[in-house]
């Protein structure tokens, strides 16, 4: 575990947000863009205090997790959120539901407290009166039960999309969305049907690049997008209520 010393941490005078960001880039704009929009402010100074990392190098999450890679991104997370810390971070968010596999490691070696992404977009599922929650997500989200252990632990039910239908939502993440381009919806829609078909009655954006389809495509209420859960959360933790969300 990497120690950090008082003298190697900005002192901050208010509550400072650190993003953990870069996994992809697209991703950590979004999540800053929606924290700036839906902030009250009125001048600068009612903004958050907000440090970012972008650090788009970090080793591909799911390749390393699914044993395609034997890059593991841990080190280069451990060492953005001291990064972030030093520069004043009070709590530290992580743009990445798949980077959320090292979250357990991460939240050991860092001294501020470090949101959960999937933890608090299950609780919030089931709060909204979810009974059985679909999982849109890469398959190294999937295969590290990210989101099946966080519904586990509060009873409620999941569902992943069949083998076609996740092919498709992988397509989306790295093939499309990844690169720039627009979203084959065909792809989308037979993930979705797969999980209605499963009898879910509400399914998880569970990757940040999928937050960009409902930005774009203005998808409806069968959707809870983990990005605007982790940026209501990460607002409140900061001490600041978030205004324009259409709860």
């Amino acid at each position: 575990m990497a120690q950090i010393t008082p003298e190697q941490t900005t002192k901050a005078i208010h509550p400072v947000l650190g993003i953990m960001g870069g996994l992809g880039p697209a991703a950590s704009c979004y999540l800053y863009q929606m924290i700036t929009d839906h902030t009250p402010a009125q001048k600068d100074q009612d903004h958050i205090d907000i440090v970012i990392s972008s650090r788009a190098s970090t080793p591909d999450r799911t390749a390393f997790i699914v044993g395609k890679s034997k890059d593991d991104p841990f080190d280069v997370m451990e060492q953005d959120g001291i990064s972030l810390v030093r520069y004043g971070a009070t709590v530290l968010a992580i743009a990445c539901n798949t980077a959320h596999y090292f979250y357990d490691r991460l939240a050991a070696a860092l001294p501020v407290p470090v949101l959960n992404m999937p933890r608090l977009t299950a609780a919030d599922a089931k709060a909204a009166g979810c009974h059985k929650l679909g999982i849109l997500a890469t398959d190294g989200t999937l295969l590290a039960e990210t989101y099946q252990i966080a519904c586990r632990d509060i009873g409620l039910e999941w569902a992943a999309p069949g083998e076609q239908a996740q092919k498709g939502i992988m397509s989306i993440i790295y093939d499309e969305i990844k690169q720039g381009k627009r979203v084959d919806m065909q792809l989308f829609n037979a993930a979705v049907d797969d999980l209605h078909a499963q009898g879910c009655d509400m399914a998880v954006l569970g990757c940040t690049e999928l937050s960009l389809v409902k930005r774009d495509e203005h998808l409806g209420p069968f959707f809870i997008d983990s990005t605007e859960v982790l940026c209501k959360h990460a607002m409140r933790a900061c001490g600041v209520e978030p205004v324009g969300f259409e709860d």
